[in-house]
């Protein structure tokens, strides 16, 4: 809570995108995802036979910076869709800025410490995740347990139906629907940048039959080539170094992700 983000403007994105997910399907097959492609509309990009789907349809929008976007893909249908995505990234990336911030200070570095490493154009990615009713919320996840890939991300949760689910001590604990706040969960990038320090939490999304849940998360991560890895300044004789330097890892990241592994392991030391 006391993001700065002004509640109206949530409530704005979280209705329009609900408006979308409504739309009959050919309207919104209009911005689907093609293969190979993460933008789009659609859900699960399917990398291997016997990779386990989500119960979830997704709107994936690069929305920074300029040249990752493509706007054809960009709803404008509701009309105030596209703007109001406009709106909410910049407030997102102002927010971004300050917690990179705090963050260094916490580990007694400089404020700037994070923010080099994710350079002068973040990148960030947009997702709408709309989960229907499920009729065997036994044997189905909205999404199945993973720890993110990016830096940080700002999930703005649906304010009356729960679904997510953090692991701690091999137990899953739920995660309350709070109006107005937003969900700030560390990715994999910020774990390896404080060389462990910061750690990126795996989560699960759990469906249900009655109701419908929509939730909105804006992944940040460091610039598309931008070299990561532990800050020296952590690393001494009792803080080895736990990750390797990589400028791919959300390459890394989907290959690991879509067979149930978790991909900060093929960048550990």
């Amino acid at each position: 809570i006391n993001h700065g983000i002004e509640e109206g403007l949530l409530q704005q994105l979280r209705q329009l995108s609900k408006q979308f997910f409504h739309l009959p399907l050919p309207e919104k097959q209009r911005y689907a995802r093609q293969a190979g492609d993460l933008q789009g509309y659609g859900n699960d990009m399917v990398l291997f036979d016997d990779q386990t789907l989500d119960w979830t349809d997704r709107l994936y929008l690069f929305v920074n910076p300029q040249d990752q976007k493509k706007l054809h893909l960009w709803p404008q249908n509701p009309p105030s869709f596209r703007h109001t995505i406009e709106e909410y990234t910049h407030h997102a990336l102002t927010l971004l800025n300050r917690l990179l911030k705090s963050m260094a200070r916490t580990l007694n570095l400089p404020d700037g410490t994070f923010l080099k490493q994710f350079g002068d154009a973040p990148s960030c990615h947009l997702r709408f995740n709309y989960y229907p009713p499920c009729p065997r919320p036994d044997m189905v996840n909205g999404v199945k347990p993973h720890a993110d890939g990016s830096g940080m991300t700002f999930v703005l949760l649906d304010d009356e139906v729960e679904g997510l689910q953090v692991l701690k001590d091999g137990a899953w604990f739920r995660i309350p629907a709070i109006r107005g706040a937003l969900l700030v969960n560390l990715g994999d990038q910020l774990e390896i940048m404080s060389n462990g320090h910061l750690k990126s939490p795996v989560h699960r999304v759990v469906t249900n039959s009655n109701s419908e849940r929509l939730t909105i998360a804006m992944f940040c991560s460091p610039g598309t080539g931008q070299e990561i890895g532990p800050d020296d300044r952590l690393i001494d004789e009792e803080n080895p170094k736990l990750y390797k330097n990589t400028n791919d890892y959300v390459g890394i990241y989907f290959q690991y992700y879509q067979k149930g592994l978790r991909p900060i392991d093929a960048v550990r030391v």
